[in-house]
């Protein structure tokens, strides 16, 4: 099976408003404004969503927004990851049934899960469904690794597995992992942004990224001249990002893009508890890089 998307996917806020509920008209206008600056595609209800703080019917009305307004423009990868394999599951299907292309799906969180049981879950999940399918790897937000050998085990053995978001930072398990895969099409996509260009030097075909909330066709430009070969160009991109990367995880995401947003006049609202809003000694670092990159 196919990859979904190459180059940069963003993944993508849930704006709220005053009283708490999703803006839906607030989310049009942000999906707008990402086709417009050539983002690759969208990742709906990933960790950057708030999908932890979403009702069931919210998230999955979310996705159905998303898929209906980007009218398959560019792919719509839905977060249907759960701690619990027949919720993820259920909100697997359903996100197929709404006309998502593909699912980013992380590891179950809390419960902590062997590499067996992780074998498990994920091809229970990939079973219930027939489009291509990411494995999400975060162990600072699951407190469990999905190991090099298992993830190149799914990839070989499951159809419609197809890849992985790479958001360990471990950037040996990274170089271990493509070394099980050199065989294999595997697409590797980076989740933190200051490890674009390094994972792509090793075989990554792209980003799932917060940065291209506020600075969207850079991020786009900067995948698309690694694709490209043009090295030099995309290291220096990352290179002159790096501020504005670092400012955007001073607290943990997304209460710092949703600020740095809101500074650039999108106002897509604040947080649901229990994230808050960010502490003003950031905002002021944050606001400073923003301005330093020439997106302020």
């Amino acid at each position: 099976m196919s990859r979904v998307f190459e180059g940069a996917g963003i993944a993508l806020i849930t704006p709220f408003r005053e009283d708490g509920s999703v803006n839906y008209e607030k989310l049009k206008e942000l999906l707008e404004d990402q086709i417009a600056n050539k983002t690759d595609a969208i990742i709906i209800c990933g960790t950057t969503g708030e999908p932890s703080t979403l009702t069931i019917e919210e998230h999955l009305d979310v996705i159905e927004a998303t898929v209906k307004h980007v009218n398959k423009r560019i792919p719509v990868i839905a977060g249907s990851g759960s701690n619990c394999t027949q919720t993820a599951v259920y909100l697997s299907t359903e996100a197929e049934k709404r006309g998502a292309d593909g699912l980013l799906v992380v590891s179950p969180y809390y419960n902590k899960a062997t590499q067996k049981g992780l074998i498990k879950h994920f091809s229970t999940v990939a079973a219930s469904v027939k489009i291509p399918i990411i494995l999400y790897n975060i162990p600072g937000r699951t407190g469990v690794t999905i190991q090099p050998e298992t993830i190149s085990y799914l990839v070989r053995n499951v159809e419609n597995i197809v890849g992985v978001k790479e958001a360990s930072g471990d950037m040996s398990a990274i170089a271990k992992m493509f070394h099980l895969c050199q065989d294999i099409d595997i697409a590797v996509y980076s989740g933190n942004d200051d490890q674009i260009i390094p994972i792509m030097s090793l075989g990554g075909v792209g980003v799932i990224s917060v940065l291209s909330h506020v600075a969207p066709r850079q991020t786009h430009e900067m995948c698309r001249a690694m694709l490209d070969g043009d090295v030099k160009k995309a290291a220096k991109m990352q290179l002159d990002a790096l501020d504005v990367i670092n400012n955007l995880f001073t607290e943990v995401n997304p209460i710092p893009v949703k600020a740095a947003m809101n500074m650039q006049g999108k106002d897509v609202g604040g947080l649901r508890l229990p994230l808050t809003y960010m502490e003003e000694e950031h905002q002021k670092a944050l606001e400073k890089s923003m301005r330093e990159y020439g997106i302020l």
